[in-house]
């Protein structure tokens, strides 16, 4: 793995109190340390140096970027992985893929597993695939760049379940490297996708929690 993040120039934070936190993660920077002392850099040890307690919730891919929460003590890690594995967080995302998708929504639902030969690539499998369901709703075409913006909004939360089913579409997202032709690849110099919202209860408060990062493309 050819590992290059980018530079360090401090926490993007959007909200945090006694519990949790709230950061922007940036482009191909790993959301947790790889096995190698070369993919040490990630968000967790950027934040941990400054929030020691700080503990992993979930997860982006390394190429994706935008919001993620975590847990500032182990009871708050507790609460908000049940709220993550019982889908009571909405997560949107925004994304810029390859050609024009004519249906101004739509759902995907494809189970999903993981390819081992080619892993750690995702695939459509229908019998032992995981279900796997994506909301989208089309926010813009431009015809200059034949490209698409969309909102996705992922029902389940599978390894590359957006990558996938937008190719599964035959609309690959910008810039993807795993799954994307060379052509949709050179389109963008990163991933055109953002993680944008992320809404939740707090657990300590019940207050609804709403945050909202713009996707920079």
């Amino acid at each position: 793995m050819n590992y290059s993040p980018p530079p360090d120039t401090g926490l993007d934070i959007l909200f945090q109190d006694q519990h949790l936190l709230v950061v922007n993660k940036p482009a191909d920077l790993l959301s947790v340390p790889g096995r190698t002392s070369e993919l040490k850099d990630c968000l967790a040890t950027r934040v941990q140096n400054q929030f020691p307690d700080a503990l992993i919730v979930h997860r982006l891919d390394m190429a994706t970027s935008g919001i993620m929460v975590m847990a500032l003590n182990k009871g708050m890690h507790r609460q908000l992985s049940m709220l993550f594995q019982d889908r009571q967080v909405n997560k949107t995302y925004t994304a810029i893929v390859d050609g024009q998708i004519t249906n101004e929504t739509g759902e995907i639902d494809l189970p999903l597993i993981t390819d081992w030969p080619n892993r750690p690539k995702q695939k459509v499998d229908y019998e032992i695939g995981k279900p796997s369901v994506t909301r989208y709703t089309v926010l813009g075409y431009d015809a200059k760049t034949n490209t698409t913006r969309i909102e996705l909004k992922p029902v389940t939360g599978r390894s590359h379940q957006l990558r996938v089913h937008m190719l599964s579409l035959g609309h690959a997202i910008l810039g993807d490297r795993l799954y994307a032709s060379p052509t949709v690849v050179n389109k963008s110099d990163r991933l055109l996708l953002h993680a944008s919202e992320l809404c939740f209860a707090h657990p300590s408060t019940a207050k609804k929690m709403h945050f909202i990062s713009e996707a920079s493309f």
